[in-house]
Parts: structure tokens; C-alpha cells; sequence
């Protein structure tokens, strides 16, 4: 009996002319008649990712709602897949679930140019110039936080950390005005959005449940809040230096100037940009830390062996203390804030002898890819030191990749690590930490994954601590001057004979950091992209050549000796 008609169309199975040669990706085992591993994907989707990994490899072909699904693993296929054009495999298709979330016209649900144009309106918050200044911002802010906790009392460490990193990403990223306006109810709306983007959102975004509902009414509410906040600005003739300034000055290629809804928008997706990876990354920075006594003990060696005397945490500083940086990196490569990033084939796609038909979704996934044997040794153990050389376990090109990846890599990367890392230099030497009981692993309820919660945490005083000094309410005080701080210490190394330098266009974001450590081998253009001034450096050049290397959030440089 021929039951065809009976199924749905969503439900039915297409088979597409495979060129010889080629194969189908192999499937992934279980799954259920008609609707196949749709069940799996939304109690469990990082099971079912991990599942999928350890049972084929680097490429699986999964079954969801009658959607074809192909989950790859590994630097080979995240490079194939992050350095294929946008006409070919298209991450705006898969997030429009951030429509609700961004807005209706917004970032990914808007037409390729417009968006392109919306997300080089962001990138002036998170360039090199202003990024050199945020440190000290941070800083404030940690310590307005911190300032009533006495000698020692106890918090909830995830919420903590979700309002700090709030108050910091909107004070550096979005300006002290922005800051300043905040109350309890805007880290409320947003923890709200943020609840919104969950993968059951791949599937339908606008289904009748209640984290979806609450989504919707607060980015309405969001918009009201930020209206009146540009309302009360342009009564008053202001104009400020700060992102809100930068987009109410903003024009698109046609001159209009973005609406009170876009600049709504807009200010999200900087937020996001810059604030979730930092909010749990920091909470699962410290739960590790104090899960590993060994390392908090040479955490807090570096820190007061370069702060201890009253130098200031700053950007440049914070460049000294690498073991920090390299427990953020560790945290981020067991802790990925997003546990699957998508792209949709707009055309037939080949990965090695693999066909993947069009209109396929690709998954990859930071978290199990993270944890592949072959690519770091003894994954499931937290070891900062794999990130040190001579071992370097990130080396390999995509094998890490915390933030995405090629020209759509999060924008706000090298901000995220600089807050984290200046975060944990005010409070792990202000205070001691200690989970008041043992942490329940992960959230994997939304696409940002982030500590089971409540995560209770005491705290008591460092007597050794330096003592902090008073500072006024952070939210009366005026943006803080630009500190200069020493110039990084770092060993001289002689240069060879002879080096080049290379620069990857397709990756490169237009973050300017090249240019501000290497000025004359780096300018960047107008069109946002970095022009390679001199391919062939002299001796003089390769140190500040190399910093450009190592400071480019993009890894879009590579310094070559021959």
C-alpha cells in the first residue's frame, strides 16, 4: 500500500541525483519513522551531536522535521565550510531565528548588502582604537560591584557575572550615557532575549511558547527604553562620543539614516556581540579554577607579581599575564558559549567525496569538536598550559573555534577575552572563591550555554590582597581618561634574515589592530579591510609584525621566515 500521499509534504524524502564519484554522508543511527531524530534534537541536541561525532567521525547526515541535517567535525570540514562563499553555504538563512530578537529587517533577516552595511556599523565599537581604552572601564565597574561585599559573604555566581558582564559591554560597547540610563529592568529584558534563542527556534521561531512570548514583549520594551533614551538626547542637542552617537549618525549608502527600531537592533546585536560569551565564560573561568587549586595558585602568582605594586589592569597590562589569558582560552575550548553554529547550502555542496544536496543545514559544533583526541591531547581534561608553546594546541588552523569562524567569526572576540581576563584580575586577587556546593554541569537549554543554575559561591577577603581603593557609584561617574599604561614586556627576539608577511582578505574584519601595532606594514582602508603595506618587512618591522599576528582577532596574518 503506497502511504506517500498520506505524509505530509514537509515529511517527504527527496533523493537528488548524486554525481558519480561522490557519496551521501552516513547517517546517524536511532531516530523514528516520518519524523526521524527530531526528538533528539530538541530534548538533547548537543547529545545528539556528540553522538554523531563519536559514531561517524567527521561528517553525519541527521533527520530533523523532515529538514536534511549534515553535522561536521574537525578543522578540515570547519575550514571547507567557513571559507565557502555565502552563495554557496549562507549562515543569514539558519539565524534568522535572531529576527525576533534583532528586529524584522535586521542583521540576518535583512537582504545580503543591507547587512553587510548594518554589520559594518557595529564594527566601530570594537575596533582597536576604542578597545584600547576599555580596560579601565571594566575595571570601574568590577569594582563598583564589588565594593559592599565586606570580607565575606556568599553570591550566586552566574547571576553575578550576567549583571557585571551587562554593565561592562554596555558601558564600553554602547557608551556611559547608555550605562548610566541602565536600571535592574534593562539586565532583566535582556536576560529575557536572551532566553528567546533556544534550537528549538531552528525549527520554528514564532511557535506559541512561553520563553518566546516573553522574547517578544521585551524586545517591544527594549525598543521604548531606547527611543525615550534618543528622544531625551536630541531635546537636549547633545551629542556624545559614544556607539549610540556613532548610529544616530549613521547612514546607509542610500543616506537614509536608521529608525529608533534599527538603532534598537543595532544596540542589541552589539550587546550580544559582546556580552554572553563574556558572562559565562567568566563564571566557568572560576569554577575551574576553583576546581583546580594548582592553577588558581599560578594565576594568582602572575596577577600579583604584575599588579600587586599598583600597576593599573589595563589593555595593554593585560597583555602580561599569558597563563590568565590561557585559562580563558582553556575555559573557552571546554565551555564554547555556543554549542552549534549553522550554515544552509543555497546550492549543491561537495566536501570531499561527500555530496551534500542543496538546502541541507551543515552543523558544526565548537563543543565536540573541542574534545577530539587528535587535536587536543586529553580533551576532557582542563590543562591551560596546551595553549603555551611550544605545544600550542590551538595552532592548527579551525581546529578552535570558540568564536566561529572565517568573515562571519563573532565580531566581538578579542573583546570578550580582554573583558574576561580583566575581570579575574580584580576579583580572584581581591577575593577567595569556593563553591558552596558542587556545580551541576551544563545548560544546554539555550544556543548560549552557560552553568547550571544557581551556582553558589562564598567568598572571603585575600589577606594578601592589595587593598581596593574607594570609588564612587559607577554609574555617577564620568568616562574615565584613557590611562597609558607600560609598554608590554616582552622578550627582544631577533629577526631572521629574511621574512614576508601574509594577509588572508577573506578573513580579515577590519578590526585595525594590525595597523595599531604595525603602522608601517598595516593601514587599513576605508572599505574596512587592511591593505598590506609592506609584504616584505625589513628586521626592524618583524617584532611589531609578529604582535599583529598574535593581536589580530581575525588570525587573518601570518608572519613567514624563510
Amino acid at each position: 500500500m503506497n502511504l506517500d500521499p498520506l505524509v505530509p509534504a514537509i515529511f517527504r524524502k527527496t533523493k537528488a541525483a548524486i554525481p558519480e564519484g561522490l557519496r551521501l554522508p552516513p547517517k546517524l543511527s536511532g531516530g523514528l519513522p516520518v519524523v526521524g531524530h527530531t526528538a533528539d534534537f530538541v530534548r538533547d541536541a548537543m547529545g545528539m551531536l556528540s553522538r554523531a561525532a563519536a559514531e561517524h567521525g567527521e561528517i553525519c547526515s541527521i533527520d530533523v522535521l523532515g529538514k536534511k541535517m549534515v553535522a561536521v567535525f574537525g578543522p578540515d570540514a570547519h575550514e571547507a565550510v567557513f571559507r565557502a562563499p555565502d552563495e554557496h553555504l549562507n549562515p543569514a538563512e539558519a539565524y534568522k531565528i535572531m529576527t525576533p530578537v534583532f528586529g524584522k529587517g535586521m542583521v540576518y533577516d535583512a537582504p545580503p548588502d543591507k547587512m553587510n552595511e548594518q554589520l559594518k556599523m557595529l564594527l566601530p565599537a570594537l575596533k582597536d582604537k576604542r578597545m584600547r581604552t576599555y580596560g579601565e572601564i571594566i575595571v570601574r565597574e568590577v569594582e563598583g560591584m564589588i565594593k559592599n561585599w565586606g570580607d565575606q559573604g556568599e553570591i550566586d555566581l552566574v547571576d553575578f557575572c550576567r549583571v557585571l558582564t551587562n554593565f561592562t559591554s554596555s558601558h564600553c560597547l554602547l557608551g556611559n550615557e547608555f550605562r548610566t540610563g541602565m536600571t535592574d529592568e534593562f539586565a532583566r529584558v535582556y536576560q529575557s532575549l536572551e532566553r528567546g534563542v533556544t534550537p528549538v527556534a531552528y525549527l520554528n521561531a514564532h511557535l506559541p511558547l512561553p520563553s518566546f512570548r516573553e522574547r517578544d514583549r521585551a524586545r517591544v520594551r527594549l525598543e521604548e527604553m531606547v527611543t525615550k533614551l534618543i528622544e531625551d538626547r536630541r531635546k537636549s542637542g547633545r551629542e556624545g562620543e559614544d556607539f549610540l552617537q556613532t548610529l544616530m549618525d549613521a547612514r546607509y549608502k542610500s543616506g537614509a539614516p536608521l529608525n529608533e527600531f534599527e538603532i534598537s537592533g543595532m544596540l542589541i546585536a552589539a550587546m550580544f556581540a559582546g556580552h554572553h560569551t563574556s558572562s559565562v565564560t567568566t563564571a566557568w573561568a572560576i569554577i575551574e579554577l576553583v576546581q583546580h587549586p594548582e592553577y588558581l595558585s599560578k594565576v594568582l602568582e602572575e596577577l600579583d607579581a604584575n599588579f600587586s605594586d599598583g600597576t593599573e589592569v589595563g589593555f595593554l597590562t593585560l597583555r602580561n599575564v599569558p597563563l590568565t589569558e590561557y585559562v580563558v582560552l582553556e575555559t573557552l575550548r571546554l565551555h564554547p558559549p555556543l554549542f552549534m553554529l549553522v550554515r544552509v547550502a543555497m546550492k549543491d555542496f561537495v566536501y570531499k567525496d561527500f555530496f551534500i544536496e542543496k538546502g541541507t543545514w551543515i552543523l558544526l559544533s565548537p563543543t565536540a569538536s573541542h574534545l577530539l583526541p587528535e587535536f587536543f591531547k586529553n580533551p576532557h581534561v582542563f590543562d591551560p598550559d596546551r595553549f603555551a608553546p611550544p605545544r600550542a594546541e590551538d595552532k592548527r588552523d579551525f581546529a578552535y573555534i570558540p568564536f566561529g569562524g572565517g568573515r562571519h567569526k563573532c565580531m566581538g572576540n578579542a573583546f570578550a577575552i580582554l573583558q574576561v581576563k580583566a575581570i579575574l584580575s580584580i576579583l580572584l586577587r581581591r577575593y577567595e572563591f569556593e563553591l558552596s556546593e558542587p556545580h551541576k554541569g551544563s545548560d544546554f537549554h539555550g544556543l548560549v550555554v552557560g552553568p547550571k543554575e544557581p551556582v553558589r559561591m562564598r567568598y572571603r577577603r585575600r589577606v594578601v590582597a592589595r587593598t581596593a581603593p574607594e570609588v564612587a557609584e559607577v554609574a555617577a561617574a564620568p568616562p574615565a581618561a584613557p590611562i597609558v599604561a607600560p609598554v608590554e614586556q616582552t622578550a627582544t627576539v631577533s629577526a631572521p634574515k629574511s621574512f614576508r608577511v601574509s594577509l588572508d582578505l577573506d578573513l580579515c574584519q577590519g578590526h585595525a589592530a594590525c595597523q595599531g601595532e604595525a603602522p608601517e606594514v598595516f593601514r587599513v582602508s576605508g572599505l574596512g579591510k587592511s591593505r598590506l603595506l609592506k609584504p616584505n618587512p625589513g628586521p626592524a618591522q618583524y617584532e611589531q609584525a609578529k604582535a599583529a599576528e598574535r593581536y589580530c582577532p581575525s588570525k587573518a596574518i601570518r608572519v613567514i621566515e624563510d
